[in-house]
């Protein structure tokens, strides 16, 4: 590939399309459908061309809501390649959501499948055209038919040479804890500068595999997936649906990949639910001794102790027997770089998988920083940090704490929010990003939390709820979500529900006829394993920092709820007012039928 930078994604896209034009893109799970960079970059140029007929120009937007699925990229690429901002819309908004989002970002077509159209005509929002990807719907484009409208005359070489890097190359719209969500415009500068940044740490090739699985209106999945696979050529296998994650890793087999940290923690949950259900007996026993000896391995890394000879000895033949056939029964066998991202995650649970031989980086960012703005490579990387700002660049911790940052990943603005903008970018280029963290004598940064949310309980004693949340889960897989409860209190209290998919999980194991949080919540063993758990978080605790009574609620929080935004950040103020009466019955004198006390405290 030409080793000078592209200017914009429609060049990048343009260059990555002709290294191999007869090399797979992208695929489904199985290769049950493959598309070539040769059908693809034709069929860029026919959406293009269709678009263009239905009047999009540069400088327009158009939206896309659909599920991971091939037809995305195509029409997301051929829209970039008028220079119209094209950006993805959770398939969850409500008709309220959706009139918000769509006339805040002007769309002049949405591009979606069948389903949605009659949520989209209902939220008002002035859109020109419809464009339906899987089915014919009354009053709309099929995506033949808008192939069909373009004009032999229409020039697509100037159309996308005329894109400018200053351009709007797409809008993310933050699924903040209160308000309205804002919408994060990010140039084809910004993004260029956020995928070479990212390459020159974590090295991407031309044909390295990896899956698209989070939403696409997620930034992390514009990056790692889009973003990276428009400029290095990676190969993208589309996941529709969350829960076929394991099938496809199988399936794929991914050189890099990015998750979240909810999946990297089912994925722990899964192995060693696995494990223990194993039913020939010689192969649990060596499961068990092999994930004993990586836990030794785990424990030195969290020390940052160096191996002793005679586990590393121990180690390399627990690789060689169990280990390394545990990571290609997962799919991660050829994992080249993983990163987890969007919200801190536990150490623990970075530890499990460096002791798989999986080691994972962690990064932070933000959707106002082109999503990616700290990592370190694998060799690297200390455990607990989120590495070191990108090259290029700058930041700055205040007396309080918080981290600005300046540099060529800022985004332009908030769309058509020109003093939200300002609140968040002062008079000097420095974005407030609102989190609180540290940084070591080489700019390794750690999390600590976000400012808003530290508690300062009653004995003026500050604390991160996150921190306490993370050790939480650590030590208690069952838990799907926690909320620490303590600002102006004496002592700390938590919120805990299960996770839908363990819940099953756990009542098939069990026995169990009613799988229903209300069910699950007073089962007395699954109470009991919470109640130990937490007794077990709470010993890596600092006295001031535990959880004294906790309340497991019989409901599920799913992304998008009251309880969690769109990408299962805590809403922490909803939260405090729908559970108002039970945050208070757990700083009642008397114990309640559903309040619960750990073992330590």
């Amino acid at each position: 590939m030409d080793t000078e930078r592209p200017i914009t994604y429609c060049e990048a896209f343009q260059r990555t399309a002709a290294v191999d034009p007869d090399a797979v893109a992208l695929r489904t799970i199985g290769g049950t459908q493959t598309m070539t960079w040769r059908a693809y970059a034709d069929q860029v140029r026919a959406v293009a061309a269709g678009l263009a007929a239905l009047g999009v120009r540069r400088g327009d937007t158009v939206a896309l809501m659909m599920a991971n699925r091939l037809e995305f990229y195509p029409l997301e690429i051929g829209a970039q390649h008028l220079g119209a901002a094209s950006f993805s819309v959770y398939n969850t908004l409500s008709v309220e959501q959706l009139t918000h989002v769509l006339t805040n970002a002007g769309a002049k077509v949405v591009i979606c499948e069948a389903q949605y159209v009659d949520r989209i005509r209902r939220s008002g929002a002035p859109v020109e055209h419809i464009v339906c990807v899987d089915r014919s719907a009354e009053g709309t484009i099929t995506v033949d038919e808008l192939a069909g409208l373009g004009s032999p005359d229409f020039d697509f070489e100037a159309a996308w040479r005329a894109v400018r890097p200053d351009d709007v190359l797409t809008l993310i719209y933050t699924s903040g804890t209160t308000g309205e969500p804002k919408g994060v415009e990010m140039t084809h500068e910004n993004l260029l500068f956020e995928a070479f940044a990212i390459n020159d740490v974590l090295p991407v090739a031309f044909g390295d595999r990896t899956t698209s699985f989070l939403p696409s209106a997620h930034i992390a999945d514009r990056v790692a997936a889009l973003y990276l696979h428009e400029t290095m050529g990676t190969q993208i296998t589309v996941v529709p649906d969350p829960r076929q994650i394991a099938m496809a890793l199988a399936d794929c087999r991914p050189v890099i990949w990015a998750s979240v940290p909810r999946v990297w923690e089912k994925l722990k949950a899964g192995i060693l639910a696995s494990v223990a259900a194993e039913p020939d007996e010689g192969k649990r026993q060596a499961l068990q001794w092999a994930l004993g000896v990586a836990a030794r391995k785990a424990d030195a890394v969290l020390s940052r102790s160096p191996l002793p000879a005679d586990l590393a000895a121990e180690y390399a033949t627990a690789d060689n027997l169990v280990l390394s056939a545990l990571r290609a029964k997962l799919g991660l066998d050829q994992l080249r770089w993983a990163v987890s991202g969007a919200a801190p995650i536990p150490k623990e649970v970075l530890a499990f998988f460096s002791g798989l031989g999986i080691p994972i980086t962690e990064v932070w960012g933000m959707s106002e920083l082109s999503c990616v703005a700290t990592v370190a490579s694998p060799a690297d990387h200390r455990l607990g940090t989120v590495g070191r700002l990108l090259p290029g660049m700058e930041g700055r911790i205040m007396a309080d704490g918080e981290l600005l940052v300046r540099g060529p990943l800022l985004m332009k603005g908030y769309r058509r929010e020109p003093a939200k903008t300002a609140e968040a970018i002062d008079e000097d280029g420095w974005l407030h990003t609102g989190d609180v963290m540290t940084i070591d004598d080489d700019g390794y940064l750690t999390v600590v939390d976000r400012k808003k949310e530290i508690i300062i309980n009653a004995a003026g004693k500050n604390m991160s709820p996150a921190h306490i949340e993370n050790v939480m889960k650590a030590a208690c897989p069952l838990i799907g979500g926690i909320a620490t409860i303590g600002d102006r209190r004496p002592y700390n209290t938590a919120l805990a529900v299960l996770d839908a998919e363990t819940a099953a999980a756990y009542a098939a194991r069990n026995g169990l006829t009613d799988a229903s949080p209300a069910a699950l919540a007073a089962e007395a063993e699954l109470v009991g394993r919470i109640r130990a758990g937490i007794a077990e978080g709470n010993t890596r605790l600092s006295r001031t920092e535990q959880i004294k009574r906790f309340a497991i609620l019989p409901a599920f929080w799913e992304p998008g709820g009251d309880e969690l935004t769109l990408t299962s950040k805590l809403r922490r103020k909803p939260i405090a007012m729908k559970y108002a009466s039970h945050i208070e019955a757990l700083y009642d004198a008397s114990p309640g039928e559903h309040i619960h006390e750990p073992a330590s405290a």
